[in-house]
């Protein structure tokens, strides 16, 4: 791959994996537009572990307060606020992880959806969904984490629909907290740090399946990708955190909404 190549996917993966627009549609999308091939599970990896070293970094406090928190647990002991939080993204990842893998022996599935159709209809359809979720919930900030192991797997079942393109992780996250109730804050920190799990996974499913293949990819290219998208990431989520913040969610909504119609029309045109 030529650098520009390499940079366009990483910056398209940091944008996707973190706005609600969906990362897996517009990798497929990228690769369309410019008639290019598949880049190899080397370079994917790199890319998952940039975008994964971004919000990891971001949310470092949470993540080792976590971790002192799973160091301080005691057989039997009451359990703290930062062990439960872990114990939710735990759960939440299950759902996920389970339908992941059996989408992985299944590719015709997963090739399947990979469709202008497909990405038209979960572009509009989730893009309003969560415009809608997000009017409605509370702006509060208090008592963020407020949630209880069935509300986690609620979402960590939402999170399986992510596995169609177009439909967007941390999107989909958001909209099924905000309908089980959590504050706009709430909804969209849980997202990003049940990113790193599930990141975390796929990274290692790619990696096993790079051990086990006969992947030729550069390994130049491979960190390039890498850092490339975590410096990307890391300008993404304050960016996308404070847009929440000032304006809301109605720039994505708008985006999906004519990113799906002109799908719809290439669709109807024969384009």
């Amino acid at each position: 791959m030529d650098l520009s190549q390499i940079l366009i996917l990483a910056v398209v993966q940091a944008l996707t994996e973190f706005l609600p627009i969906s990362s897996s549609a517009h990798l497929y999308l990228a690769a369309e537009l410019w008639g290019w091939q598949y880049q190899g599970v080397l370079f994917d990896l790199g890319l998952h572990l940039g975008t994964l070293f971004a919000v990891v970094l971001w949310y470092r406090r949470e993540w080792l307060a976590m971790a002192g928190g799973a160091l301080r647990w005691r057989p039997g002991a009451a359990i703290d606020e930062q062990q439960r939080l872990l114990l939710h993204l735990i759960l939440a990842t299950v759902p996920g992880a389970l339908v992941a893998l059996a989408l992985s022996q299944a590719e015709g599935v997963s090739l399947a959806l990979r469709s202008y159709g497909v990405i038209a209809t979960t572009q509009i359809g989730f893009g309003l969904l969560l415009w809608w979720a997000w009017q409605r919930a509370s702006s509060n900030a208090s008592d963020e984490f407020a949630l209880d192991w069935r509300t986690a797997l609620i979402i960590g079942g939402a999170q399986c629909l992510a596995l169609v393109p177009g439909t967007s992780r941390s999107g989909v996250c958001m909209t099924a907290a905000l309908l089980l109730g959590m504050a706009r804050p709430a909804a969209a920190r849980f997202a990003f740090l049940l990113a790193v799990p599930i990141i975390s996974l796929g990274a290692a499913h790619a990696a096993m399946e790079f051990a086990g293949g006969n992947d030729s990819t550069p390994f130049g290219d491979f960190l390039i990708g890498m850092v490339a998208s975590a410096a990307a990431g890391l300008l993404v989520i304050p960016m996308f955190l404070g847009t929440l913040q000032r304006i809301g969610m109605t720039p994505f909504l708008v985006y999906r909404l004519g990113l799906g119609g002109v799908l719809l029309w290439m669709i109807w045109s024969g384009g």
